[in-house]
Protein backbone atom coordinates (compact mmCIF):
# COMPACT_ATOMS: atom_id res chain seq x y z
CA UNK A 1 0.00 0.00 0.00
CA UNK A 2 2.74 2.21 0.82
CA UNK A 3 4.46 1.70 -2.06
CA UNK A 4 1.17 2.53 -4.49
CA UNK A 5 0.67 5.66 -2.34
CA UNK A 6 3.94 6.77 -3.06
CA UNK A 7 3.83 6.17 -7.01
CA UNK A 8 0.65 8.57 -7.04
CA UNK A 9 2.25 11.01 -5.11
CA UNK A 10 5.86 10.84 -7.58
CA UNK A 11 3.10 10.63 -10.42
CA UNK A 12 1.94 14.35 -9.50
CA UNK A 13 -2.01 13.43 -10.08
CA UNK A 14 -2.67 15.46 -6.76
CA UNK A 15 -0.44 18.41 -7.96
CA UNK A 16 -2.38 17.85 -11.91
CA UNK A 17 -6.00 18.04 -9.86
CA UNK A 18 -5.23 21.03 -7.70
CA UNK A 19 -3.99 22.58 -11.04
CA UNK A 20 -7.36 21.90 -13.02
CA UNK A 21 -9.53 23.03 -10.11
CA UNK A 22 -7.45 26.33 -10.04
CA UNK A 23 -7.60 26.72 -14.04
CA UNK A 24 -11.40 26.02 -13.49
CA UNK A 25 -12.09 28.77 -11.25
CA UNK A 26 -10.38 31.00 -12.86
CA UNK A 27 -12.30 30.56 -15.95
CA UNK A 28 -15.31 30.57 -14.02
CA UNK A 29 -14.45 34.25 -12.84
CA UNK A 30 -13.34 34.95 -16.47
CA UNK A 31 -17.44 33.89 -17.23
CA UNK A 32 -18.89 35.69 -14.59
CA UNK A 33 -16.96 38.93 -15.63
CA UNK A 34 -17.63 38.51 -18.80
CA UNK A 35 -21.49 37.81 -18.37
CA UNK A 36 -21.29 41.51 -15.52
CA UNK A 37 -19.62 44.11 -18.34
CA UNK A 38 -22.55 42.53 -20.35
CA UNK A 39 -25.04 43.32 -18.12
CA UNK A 40 -23.74 46.52 -17.54
CA UNK A 41 -23.05 47.62 -20.99
CA UNK A 42 -27.17 46.72 -21.61
CA UNK A 43 -28.24 48.85 -18.26
CA UNK A 44 -26.13 52.21 -19.67
CA UNK A 45 -27.34 51.62 -22.97
CA UNK A 46 -30.92 51.78 -21.70
CA UNK A 47 -31.30 49.04 -23.94
CA UNK A 48 -35.37 48.30 -24.51
CA UNK A 49 -36.11 45.72 -26.80
CA UNK A 50 -39.59 45.99 -26.34
CA UNK A 51 -39.50 49.47 -27.81
CA UNK A 52 -37.97 47.77 -31.44
CA UNK A 53 -41.76 46.32 -31.15
CA UNK A 54 -43.88 49.17 -30.23
CA UNK A 55 -41.65 51.66 -32.92
CA UNK A 56 -42.44 48.58 -35.75
CA UNK A 57 -45.04 50.93 -36.61
CA UNK A 58 -43.41 54.02 -37.21
CA UNK A 59 -40.74 52.18 -39.28
CA UNK A 60 -43.09 50.74 -41.62
CA UNK A 61 -44.04 54.24 -41.67
CA UNK A 62 -41.60 55.89 -43.24
CA UNK A 63 -40.51 52.91 -45.72
CA UNK A 64 -43.52 53.05 -47.25
CA UNK A 65 -43.06 56.66 -47.72
CA UNK A 66 -39.72 55.99 -48.91
CA UNK A 67 -41.14 53.77 -51.92
CA UNK A 68 -40.59 54.03 -54.52
CA UNK A 69 -36.94 56.04 -54.71
CA UNK A 70 -37.39 59.21 -56.44
CA UNK A 71 -35.31 58.62 -59.74
CA UNK A 72 -36.33 62.22 -61.51
CA UNK A 73 -33.44 63.66 -59.13
CA UNK A 74 -30.90 60.96 -59.82
CA UNK A 75 -29.34 63.34 -62.21
CA UNK A 76 -28.84 65.84 -59.29
CA UNK A 77 -27.34 63.82 -57.08
CA UNK A 78 -24.32 62.46 -59.42
CA UNK A 79 -22.29 65.29 -58.88
CA UNK A 80 -22.56 64.91 -54.73
CA UNK A 81 -21.16 61.48 -55.46
CA UNK A 82 -18.71 62.28 -57.17
CA UNK A 83 -18.01 64.79 -54.76
CA UNK A 84 -17.99 61.94 -51.92
CA UNK A 85 -15.72 59.55 -53.86
CA UNK A 86 -13.07 62.27 -54.90
CA UNK A 87 -13.17 63.60 -50.75
CA UNK A 88 -12.29 59.63 -50.20
CA UNK A 89 -8.98 59.66 -53.29
CA UNK A 90 -7.84 62.79 -52.31
CA UNK A 91 -7.61 61.89 -48.55
CA UNK A 92 -6.13 58.72 -49.54
CA UNK A 93 -3.50 60.06 -51.70
CA UNK A 94 -2.68 62.95 -49.21
CA UNK A 95 -2.37 60.35 -46.26
CA UNK A 96 -0.05 58.08 -48.03
CA UNK A 97 2.21 60.92 -48.87
CA UNK A 98 2.34 62.12 -45.25
CA UNK A 99 2.17 58.76 -43.83
CA UNK A 100 5.01 57.32 -45.46
CA UNK A 101 8.12 59.35 -44.53
CA UNK A 102 6.58 58.98 -40.89
CA UNK A 103 6.49 55.40 -40.93
CA UNK A 104 10.05 55.35 -42.10
CA UNK A 105 10.72 57.30 -38.97
CA UNK A 106 8.74 55.17 -36.94
CA UNK A 107 9.63 51.79 -37.64
CA UNK A 108 12.29 51.32 -35.27
CA UNK A 109 14.70 49.01 -37.78
CA UNK A 110 15.15 51.74 -39.80
CA UNK A 111 14.62 54.80 -37.83
CA UNK A 112 17.92 57.78 -37.75
CA UNK A 113 17.45 57.81 -34.00
CA UNK A 114 15.57 56.71 -30.90
CA UNK A 115 13.72 60.26 -30.24
CA UNK A 116 12.57 60.35 -33.97
CA UNK A 117 11.09 57.15 -33.41
CA UNK A 118 8.97 58.35 -30.41
CA UNK A 119 7.84 61.99 -32.10
CA UNK A 120 7.21 60.25 -35.10
CA UNK A 121 4.91 57.28 -33.37
CA UNK A 122 3.39 60.12 -31.21
CA UNK A 123 2.25 62.11 -34.52
CA UNK A 124 0.58 58.79 -36.07
CA UNK A 125 -0.88 58.26 -32.57
CA UNK A 126 -2.65 61.41 -32.49
CA UNK A 127 -3.60 61.72 -35.90
CA UNK A 128 -5.37 57.88 -35.54
CA UNK A 129 -7.01 58.71 -32.05
CA UNK A 130 -9.06 61.29 -33.10
CA UNK A 131 -11.84 60.04 -35.38
CA UNK A 132 -12.50 61.49 -38.50
CA UNK A 133 -15.88 63.30 -37.66
CA UNK A 134 -14.11 65.26 -35.13
CA UNK A 135 -11.19 66.16 -37.74
CA UNK A 136 -13.96 67.18 -40.16
CA UNK A 137 -15.86 69.35 -37.61
CA UNK A 138 -12.10 70.93 -36.60
CA UNK A 139 -11.62 71.63 -40.43
CA UNK A 140 -15.35 73.06 -41.24
CA UNK A 141 -14.80 75.58 -38.32
CA UNK A 142 -11.49 76.55 -40.15
CA UNK A 143 -12.17 76.70 -43.51
CA UNK A 144 -16.19 76.75 -43.94
CA UNK A 145 -18.58 74.27 -45.02
CA UNK A 146 -17.72 71.99 -48.42
CA UNK A 147 -15.79 68.75 -49.30
CA UNK A 148 -12.37 70.68 -48.57
CA UNK A 149 -12.98 70.05 -44.90
CA UNK A 150 -13.75 66.72 -45.61
CA UNK A 151 -10.85 65.62 -47.90
CA UNK A 152 -8.55 67.04 -45.06
CA UNK A 153 -10.58 64.94 -42.10
CA UNK A 154 -9.66 61.81 -44.33
CA UNK A 155 -6.11 63.04 -44.89
CA UNK A 156 -5.21 63.63 -41.33
CA UNK A 157 -7.36 60.61 -39.92
CA UNK A 158 -5.59 58.20 -43.12
CA UNK A 159 -2.01 59.39 -41.59
CA UNK A 160 -2.68 57.72 -38.82
CA UNK A 161 -4.14 54.81 -39.92
CA UNK A 162 -1.54 54.42 -42.75
CA UNK A 163 1.66 55.22 -40.92
CA UNK A 164 0.88 52.69 -38.37
CA UNK A 165 0.35 50.01 -40.81
CA UNK A 166 3.08 50.82 -43.05
CA UNK A 167 5.78 51.08 -39.98
CA UNK A 168 4.64 47.70 -39.33
CA UNK A 169 4.97 46.52 -42.42
CA UNK A 170 8.74 48.02 -42.40
CA UNK A 171 9.46 46.73 -39.35
CA UNK A 172 8.89 43.01 -40.67
CA UNK A 173 10.89 43.54 -43.77
CA UNK A 174 13.51 41.61 -44.54
CA UNK A 175 17.00 43.51 -43.22
CA UNK A 176 19.48 41.68 -45.68
CA UNK A 177 19.06 44.04 -48.54
CA UNK A 178 19.25 47.01 -46.26
CA UNK A 179 22.91 46.14 -44.52
CA UNK A 180 23.97 44.79 -47.53
CA UNK A 181 23.31 48.02 -49.29
CA UNK A 182 24.54 50.03 -46.15
CA UNK A 183 27.63 47.90 -46.65
CA UNK A 184 28.67 49.46 -49.98
CA UNK A 185 28.42 53.18 -48.27
CA UNK A 186 25.37 53.90 -49.79
CA UNK A 187 23.52 57.40 -48.00
CA UNK A 188 20.25 56.68 -46.08
CA UNK A 189 18.37 57.57 -49.01
CA UNK A 190 19.35 55.17 -51.61
CA UNK A 191 18.99 52.63 -49.15
CA UNK A 192 15.57 53.53 -48.71
CA UNK A 193 15.21 54.10 -52.44
CA UNK A 194 16.78 50.66 -53.03
CA UNK A 195 16.15 48.56 -50.56
CA UNK A 196 13.22 49.52 -48.09
CA UNK A 197 10.69 50.42 -50.81
CA UNK A 198 11.26 47.42 -53.17
CA UNK A 199 10.38 45.10 -50.17
CA UNK A 200 7.85 46.45 -48.94
CA UNK A 201 5.94 48.54 -51.95
CA UNK A 202 3.62 45.47 -52.72
CA UNK A 203 2.75 45.53 -49.07
CA UNK A 204 2.27 49.18 -48.46
CA UNK A 205 -0.65 49.00 -51.98
CA UNK A 206 -2.53 46.72 -50.63
CA UNK A 207 -2.61 48.64 -47.54
CA UNK A 208 -3.35 52.05 -49.39
CA UNK A 209 -6.36 50.14 -51.66
CA UNK A 210 -8.03 48.39 -48.14
CA UNK A 211 -8.07 52.36 -47.15
CA UNK A 212 -9.38 53.87 -50.01
CA UNK A 213 -12.29 51.57 -49.49
CA UNK A 214 -12.61 52.67 -46.03
CA UNK A 215 -12.16 56.39 -47.25
CA UNK A 216 -15.12 55.93 -49.33
CA UNK A 217 -17.45 55.08 -46.74
CA UNK A 218 -15.97 57.35 -44.05
CA UNK A 219 -16.67 60.20 -46.26
CA UNK A 220 -20.27 59.41 -46.99
CA UNK A 221 -20.74 60.37 -43.25
CA UNK A 222 -18.43 63.88 -43.27
CA UNK A 223 -21.30 65.25 -44.78
CA UNK A 224 -23.57 65.14 -41.71
CA UNK A 225 -21.52 67.97 -40.56
CA UNK A 226 -21.33 70.25 -43.02
CA UNK A 227 -18.02 68.42 -45.17
CA UNK A 228 -19.92 67.81 -48.48
CA UNK A 229 -20.58 65.20 -50.49
CA UNK A 230 -23.82 62.52 -51.16
CA UNK A 231 -23.47 62.53 -46.59
CA UNK A 232 -24.93 66.23 -47.03
CA UNK A 233 -27.55 65.56 -49.26
CA UNK A 234 -28.70 62.51 -47.47
CA UNK A 235 -29.00 64.51 -44.56
CA UNK A 236 -30.88 67.61 -46.00
CA UNK A 237 -33.39 65.11 -47.35
CA UNK A 238 -34.02 63.58 -44.07
CA UNK A 239 -34.23 66.87 -42.30
CA UNK A 240 -36.80 67.77 -45.37
CA UNK A 241 -38.88 64.37 -44.76
CA UNK A 242 -38.26 63.94 -48.71
CA UNK A 243 -37.91 60.48 -48.02
CA UNK A 244 -37.98 58.79 -51.41
CA UNK A 245 -35.18 60.93 -52.11
CA UNK A 246 -33.99 59.48 -48.84
CA UNK A 247 -34.27 55.86 -50.53
CA UNK A 248 -32.36 56.73 -53.57
CA UNK A 249 -29.67 58.22 -51.92
CA UNK A 250 -29.15 54.81 -50.04
CA UNK A 251 -29.21 52.77 -53.17
CA UNK A 252 -26.57 54.88 -54.75
CA UNK A 253 -24.49 54.70 -51.13
CA UNK A 254 -25.02 50.79 -51.32
CA UNK A 255 -23.89 51.08 -55.47
CA UNK A 256 -20.77 53.18 -54.14
CA UNK A 257 -19.80 50.98 -51.26
CA UNK A 258 -20.27 47.62 -53.46
CA UNK A 259 -18.30 48.55 -56.21
CA UNK A 260 -15.49 50.08 -54.09
CA UNK A 261 -15.23 46.90 -51.99
CA UNK A 262 -15.23 44.57 -54.91
CA UNK A 263 -12.89 46.76 -56.44
CA UNK A 264 -10.41 47.00 -53.92
CA UNK A 265 -10.68 43.53 -53.15
CA UNK A 266 -9.68 42.54 -56.48
CA UNK A 267 -7.20 44.82 -57.28
CA UNK A 268 -5.43 43.67 -53.45
CA UNK A 269 -5.94 39.67 -55.24
CA UNK A 270 -3.69 40.75 -58.33
CA UNK A 271 -1.15 42.35 -56.11
CA UNK A 272 -0.83 39.58 -53.85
Amino acid sequence: MTTVEERIRASGAPSRLGGKGISGAIQFTVFLVVIAVIVQSLYVVEARPQDLITGAHGMADIISRALPPDFSKFHSELWPTLETIDIAIFGTVAGVIMALPLAVLAAANVTPARWVYYLARGLISLCRVVPDLVWALIFVAAVGLGPFPGALAISVHSIGMLGRLFAETIEQMDMAPVEALALTGARRSQVFTHAVLPSVIPSLLGITLYRLDENIRSSLVLGFVGAGGIGFQLLSAMNLFQYQEVSLLLIIVFIVVLVAERGSAVLRAKLS
